[in-house]
């Protein structure tokens, strides 16, 4: 294999692992969005907010195991709140209603979480591989490697669950029409906790993750801003999209780059993403597997 072709597989493939970091937040947006119709602008402060809440309890003397499945807790019980003081009260309202509502909410967060914990920037070890391995003539990462291995069993677990267990049927059933699932005896109420809980822990494998890669700091809530393209590109209801999605924009952002970005100025990885996914939306509106929603007029 030729020195180029191999360099051209490296980034390729670099690219393609830092892509699933993206399509873990995408998910979290998904989840929501698939089960209550809300687009929550506050998946950023959640995963912030998770993640020093794992570090802040590990400092008290827990190993990020047991920090973990402490903050689980913490998570769920703040689906609970959001349900109880915030979703209960706009049930039915307009969809920008919801939005704006998500927005105040992520404030609320980060400074609930900055309050609590601290601003410091904190280094987080999840005892994940460091280094690189050799594929033949190819270098690949390894803690990006692993990272793509706990994707795929969320992404496995989540199917089976949306697919396969009641609860889940019951959330797909809300997400098409609330009054008819609720005519039917399913309680809203109970299966939005459930889909905040489940985004919330979501937020929390992926705060550990991107808090390991970069440190549990106030700036890992812009990460929620690589989700955008992820979801504009797979469509904001599936969850196989959000994984493909992120695929392609990390592919995009690194091959360009390292192969482009020299010719027009460099720092392209801070745009390319969002030209790639305004060019796909021009194209293909709901996305590779959204779906095309029609409304009488």
């Amino acid at each position: 294999m030729s020195s180029d072709v191999q360099f051209f597989f490296e980034v390729l493939i670099s690219g393609l692992l830092t892509g699933v970091l993206y399509s873990l937040v995408a998910i979290g947006f998904v989840l929501i969005y698939k089960a209550s119709g809300v687009f929550n602008f506050a998946q950023g402060a959640m995963v912030l907010f998770a993640a020093m809440t794992l570090v802040g309890i590990s400092n008290l003397g827990a190993n990020v195991a047991v920090s973990a499945l402490l903050t689980i807790p913490v998570m769920v019980g703040l689906a609970y709140c959001v349900e109880f003081f915030v979703l209960r009260r706009i049930v039915n309202q307009s969809q920008i209603s919801l939005f704006m509502v998500t927005i105040g909410l992520s404030y609320i967060l980060l400074g609930l979480g900055q309050l609590v914990w601290g601003a410091q920037v904190h280094s987080l070890d999840v005892g994940l591989p460091v280094g690189q391995f050799v594929v033949g003539d190819i270098f690949i990462n390894q803690f990006d490697l692993s990272v793509a291995a706990i994707c795929g069993v969320i992404v496995l677990g989540l199917a089976y669950f949306f697919q396969r267990t009641q609860v889940g049927l019951s959330l797909r059933a809300v997400a098409d029409d609330h009054q008819a699932a609720i005519s039917v005896g399913v309680s809203i109420r109970k299966v939005w906790i459930i889909v905040w809980s489940v985004a919330g822990i979501v937020c929390l494998v992926t705060g550990t993750v991107w808090g390991a890669k970069l440190g549990v700091q106030p700036a890992l809530n812009l990460v929620a801003l690589k989700a955008m393209p992820v979801i504009i590109l797979g469509g904001l209801t599936s969850i196989p999209g959000a994984i493909v999605g992120g695929l392609i924009i990390g592919a995009s952002e690194k091959l360009f780059e390292v192969y482009l970005g020299s010719l027009i100025g460099g720092a392209t990885e801070s745009w390319i993403p969002y030209a790639v996914a305004i060019a796909f939306l021009l194209v293909r509106p709901a996305g590779l597997f959204g779906t095309q929603e029609l409304r009488r007029i």
